[in-house]
């Protein structure tokens, strides 16, 4: 169910930007984009951390059967939420002024206060959602998170769209889409809110006389673990954000101040973040598979099999990096039909393609970050993504004012490239194996320079197609989608036809036993042999 339920939000997450770029321009999608990452900072508190480390304390008082020890500890969580998202708050809401100077745009305050509303919401959401994951039922989660997400999306859309045609600011209409996020948060309490009506569970989360004194009594470690575990999760969901907030902070000013007209600074920071919603869909695609292999991992570890829990570490690692290579180069070798096709031009598209590459990368962390996480190593994966907001921070001054948005592709790049190396050496350190094979990496590496150079052949062979076309955009739109389809078997054919995976580990794939057609006909034989 939050499987489900995560794929579908993260989709609509991707998709969602690319109508709202079309409607208002990539001035308007700069402005949107440098207040997103604080939004994206209370999603990942409201749908990871907290309600993660809330649903497993809750579970273990439970099990106990300490009832009133688990309600206390429900409210214990609640106050220190409520106190945190307060905090949260007061910060972004009453040092919004400063935080946009900061950007150097000041227009930007308005819409920083109006996401601030977001944390004054999030306790409750985080607390119920953990709730109910505890009890084991995760149909509430799940359907509010995509209710959230749908009414969020559904309102960027509608209220841009009617604010563009009346002609009001593109800081209006920025201020009207970062409404969703409010529109969201609250149809996402209210249906975790009816869940509890109808099933009456007020009454059974009220306390008696006695624990209302005592509540403060012995609790630290509650509070302990809220802020080291919860705060430790939600850290490593935040990646992503770590760098778009880098971006936020300096990007803009860094053109101004290498001599760039302010409107064209905006519009070469929304023509750059056209990026976001590529990196979302490729990143989706790739870790989706892989981090479905977690708990397997989990489970393997608590019945200490590490042998199994080995090979299925390094099959997340193998998918993660191969369908991550593959979209990553794939979305390069057709970056301007894909740019023409989504976004109406292909304006920026070497440093989309560019950017395209931080979905390896992104796959490669985050799926080192889980299995971390599912082998209960959750303080490394933190402290390694923290450190990735200054690096990039510091590459931006560097190598923007000399490449401009060039220069910012390449300071994530270089960032997630330094980040994914640390954490690898820490899990082969962890594991004390080694993680891949030369064999493995010389399969991917050929079948990302044969799909490469089909596509580049193929897209110069139907570019003729172009004439019989009543628009560019349809014709490109051809294209990218043909290519992308095509590419992505060969790529898939040639990984494959390279047993690099077996076929049991393609039996986890989607159309596994289509896949394991490719493998080479001895292998298949050999391996039927073995299992009869």
């Amino acid at each position: 169910m939050l499987t489900i339920a995560a794929l579908i939000t993260k989709i609509l997450s991707a998709f969602y930007r690319i109508p709202f770029q079309n409607i208002v321009g990539d001035v308007g999608f700069y402005i949107y984009q440098q207040v997103y990452p604080f939004y994206g900072a209370a999603v990942v508190l409201t749908t990871t951390g907290f309600p993660v480390v809330i649903s497993k304390m809750y579970a273990e008082f439970a099990e106990k059967k300490d009832l009133d020890g688990a309600r206390r500890f429900l409210l214990i969580s609640f106050i220190f939420l409520q106190l945190f998202g307060l905090i949260c708050f007061m910060i972004l809401y009453f040092g919004s002024g400063k935080i946009a100077l900061l950007m150097k745009d000041p227009n930007l305050a308005i819409l920083l206060k109006v996401v601030s509303l977001v944390f004054l919401l999030f306790p409750l959401v985080s607390l119920i959602r953990g709730y109910y994951q505890g009890k084991g039922n995760m149909v509430p989660t799940a359907i509010s998170q995509v209710g959230e997400q749908s009414t969020r999306v559904l309102t960027i859309i509608i209220l841009s769209y009617i604010f563009m045609q009346k002609g009001y600011s593109l800081y209006l209409v920025g201020g009207g889409a970062m409404f969703g996020s409010i529109t969201g948060s609250i149809v996402s309490v209210i249906i975790l809110f009816t869940f509890f009506s109808i099933r009456k569970e007020w009454k059974w989360l009220s306390l008696s006389r006695k624990s209302i004194k005592n509540l403060l009594t012995g609790s630290g470690w509650i509070y302990k673990a809220l802020i080291f575990q919860g705060l430790t999760i939600c850290i490593s969901g935040m990646l992503l954000i770590f760098m778009q907030m880098a971006d936020a902070m300096n990007l803009y000013s860094l053109l101004v101040s290498s001599g760039i007209e302010k409107e064209a600074a905006k519009s070469l920071k929304g023509i750059f973040d056209r990026g976001q919603p590529l990196i979302q869909m490729g990143t989706v695609a790739a870790t989706s598979m892989s981090l479905s292999l977690v708990p397997i991992i989990t489970s393997e570890r608590l019945k200490k099999k590490p042998e199994y829990l080995l090979d299925k570490i390094k099959l997340a690692l193998q998918i993660s990096i191969v369908i991550g290579a593959g979209a990553s180069a794939g979305l390069w070798a057709i970056i301007e039909p894909t740019n023409t096709m989504l976004f109406e031009n292909n304006i920026g598209s070497s440093v989309l393609g560019v950017l395209g590459f931080v979905i390896l990368f992104t796959s490669i962390i985050s799926t080192i970050t889980a299995i971390m996480q599912g082998l209960e190593k959750l303080l490394f994966p933190a402290i390694v993504i923290v450190i990735g907001f200054p690096i990039k921070y510091g590459l931006n001054l560097l190598l923007v004012p000399q490449f401009e948005t060039m220069g910012a592709a390449v300071s994530t790049i270089i960032t997630l490239a330094l980040l994914s190396v640390i954490m690898s050496i820490k899990l082969r350190t962890i594991i004390g194996r080694p993680l891949f094979t030369w064999k493995f990496f010389r399969s991917v590496i050929l079948a990302v320079i044969v799909m490469i150079l089909f596509l580049k052949g193929y897209l110069a062979i139907t570019s003729v197609l172009h004439g019989l076309f009543v628009s560019v955009r349809i014709a490109e739109t051809f294209q990218a989608v043909s290519a992308a389809l095509f590419g992505g078997l060969l790529f898939l054919g040639i990984v494959v036809r390279s047993d690099v995976f077996s076929e049991e580990d393609l039996s986890l794939f989607p159309f596994g036993s289509k896949l394991a057609m490719f493998l080479k006909h001895s292998d298949r034989s050999r391996k039927y042999g073995e299992k009869n």
